[in-house]
């Protein structure tokens, strides 16, 4: 968020773009959260490249529309997966707990979370989604958004991806 900024057009607490962000990655790589921690904040870039283990983004794995919430679970199933949600709507903005189930979250996505889970042992089955906004909005950061077709519930069935990844010791 603080070093993939609008020259990778990206733009932190005012609008992120996953892509974006690994395309930084893809340059530049990452460092652990434990040495560069989320302030879930702008801030200024604070990457130094020689201090700790490093992981780098060398491609993106889309998920397929046909099957989605199956190909979707599967996908969460390796690691978290990214996608674009609509976070403007008041349902979203004020959520904070159960399972967002209404379509009144819109579908016209403009914000990236990541899909950490998912629950289908309940009624609702829903997505476990981890939030950029801090641990005092919503459960603790994360956010259920149900499962439906189509566009999903806030449009969370739009545009799911992984980053493929390589990691090693700086």
């Amino acid at each position: 968020m603080d070093c993939a900024t609008s020259k990778y057009l990206s733009f932190g607490c005012n609008g992120g773009n996953y892509m974006s962000a690994w395309n930084y990655n893809q340059l530049y790589g990452q460092m652990q959260e434990s040495q560069y921690p989320y302030t879930g904040q702008d801030g200024t870039c604070s990457y130094v490249a020689s201090e700790g283990e490093v992981s780098t983004t060398v491609g993106a794995y889309y998920v397929e529309i046909g099957s989605l919430t199956s190909r979707m679970m599967t996908a969460v199933n390796t690691k978290p997966m990214s996608v674009n949600i609509e976070a403007d709507k008041i349902v979203f903005q004020t959520y904070s707990s159960g399972v967002i189930t209404s379509h009144k979250c819109g579908k016209l996505t403009d914000h990236a979370v990541t899909v950490t889970g998912y629950v289908t042992s309940t009624s609702p089955n829903y997505w476990i989604v981890r939030n950029s906004w801090g641990a005092s909005w919503g459960e603790e950061g994360y956010v259920n958004i149900g499962m439906a077709t189509g566009a999903g519930i806030c449009g969370i069935n739009s545009n799911p991806a992984q980053p493929f990844t390589q990691t090693w010791t700086a």
